[in-house]
């Protein structure tokens, strides 16, 4: 069961062809593995589509018009169509999309940061992001951070908890510079997350600010 999920405005700019490469690849991995968000997206879609058709009216009908069909979806007035369900349907740990900007790195090629972590840089041709996956090791946490802009963590397997909740598989974790976390693998399995991050991580501890540059992370 997922329980933390992307939110509107993430989806609302996937749904437009707008958001970045790097945040659309975790994206379309979560809508792999979330019936929810698929339904949600399929609403943000249709309603793209009725302003196409309505792409003649003035800025002001189209502002009022977005308005009264969020307040008619917000209130349950509007169906949610829920798109084919083998469009993101994957039961692997690694799902489509991601599973081919993998094929296209070489393969699963883990690098060790130390403490049974490890991580894999995914090449994208977005400069404006870096993607890579992390590997915690059952029961162990990563070092104390905050963050220099916006990082969107996804749980691929097994499940980590830190200050704000637990976060399983399919579940997505929105962090920015307001949040100090230190992130923990729960006992019994590896953790296995897509990280999206803007700017590098901002350390507690000096040794691990200096060393950064070497650990790319």
């Amino acid at each position: 069961m997922i329980k933390h999920h992307l939110d509107g405005d993430m989806l609302q700019q996937y749904a437009a062809g707008t958001l970045a490469e790097g945040w659309s690849v975790a994206v379309a991995t979560h809508l792999a593995l979330c019936p929810a968000c698929r339904s949600e997206l399929s609403t943000f879609e249709s309603v793209g589509g009725y302003f196409i058709d309505s792409e003649s009216a003035d800025d002001a009908d189209v502002s009022q018009s977005w308005q009264s069909l969020k307040a008619k979806i917000d209130a349950g007035q509007i169906d949610k169509v829920v798109p084919i369900k083998n469009r993101f349907a994957s039961d692997r740990t690694y799902p489509e999309p991601l599973r081919t900007y993998i094929d296209a790195a070489g393969g699963l090629r883990w690098r060790r940061l130390g403490r049974g972590a490890a991580q894999m840089m995914i090449p994208t041709g977005d400069e404006t992001t870096t993607v890579r996956l992390l590997k915690i090791a059952a029961g162990q946490p990563v070092p104390e951070h905050s963050h220099r802009g916006v990082e969107l963590t996804l749980v691929l397997d097994g499940s980590f908890s830190d200050e704000v909740s637990t976060f399983a598989r399919g579940d997505v974790e929105m962090a920015d510079d307001s949040l100090m976390h230190q992130p923990k693998a729960d006992a019994g399995k590896d953790c296995i997350c897509l990280a999206v991050t803007e700017a590098p991580l901002r350390f507690k501890s000096r040794f691990l600010r200096l060393i950064q540059p070497i650990l790319g992370i």
